[in-house]
């Protein structure tokens, strides 16, 4: 019987835990969540020309594994941004990406990268974006596919707050936090 009682309190903290990442956690973010924002993300004036991105990746269990500074460069054609990306880790690697974005309706937009299977869908509301996509990771740190939620902030000075979660089969396996700012704003 007290096997029972055990498996019972243990079911139900399990669901406690499982309710309150689904209701009050960060994926229970929606972009509807700020849509009422006096502050408004403009992807093209907001995240265009030259920024430095500065930031740090937690890893499975809540502990700083890596440290980065990025140089990115952001040119907009019309409804097309390129973002070059050059990453330098605290362990002096590199990595380069290069994402393309094209905006549609409503503030909606898709963003593909070489190393982005498929193609992320995202869109704006009041001062946040929001994108979902797959990454896979480099070979020399496992070249596993992850689940990616993005979400940025914009600051009343103009500076974005990045902070991204990266899933696999569901479970959260690294977090990334980030400021992105332009290069001339320091």
């Amino acid at each position: 019987m007290d096997l029972v009682f055990f498996l019972i309190g243990a079911g139900c903290v399990i669901s406690i835990i499982l309710a309150r990442h689904l209701i009050a956690g960060f994926p229970a973010q929606r972009p509807d969540d700020y849509a009422d924002d006096l502050n408004v993300f403009d992807m093209r004036k907001d995240l265009n020309g030259e920024m430095v991105c500065e930031g740090v990746i937690f890893g499975p269990m809540g502990r700083v594994t890596s440290t980065f500074v990025a140089d990115f460069n952001v040119h907009w054609d019309g409804d097309t941004a390129t973002i070059n990306e050059h990453f330098v880790y605290d362990d002096k690697s590199t990595q380069d990406r290069v994402w393309t974005i094209k905006m549609g309706d409503g503030g909606k937009f898709t963003a593909t990268a070489p190393d982005v299977p498929g193609v992320g869908k995202g869109c704006t509301s009041g001062a946040t974006l929001q994108i979902r996509y797959p990454i896979t990771l480099p070979d020399d740190v496992g070249g596993h596919t992850l689940q990616t939620v993005d979400w940025m902030y914009l600051t009343p000075e103009g500076t974005l707050i990045n902070r991204s979660q990266f899933r696999k089969f569901g479970i959260k396996v690294a977090e990334l936090v980030a400021t992105i700012r332009k290069r001339d704003s320091r």
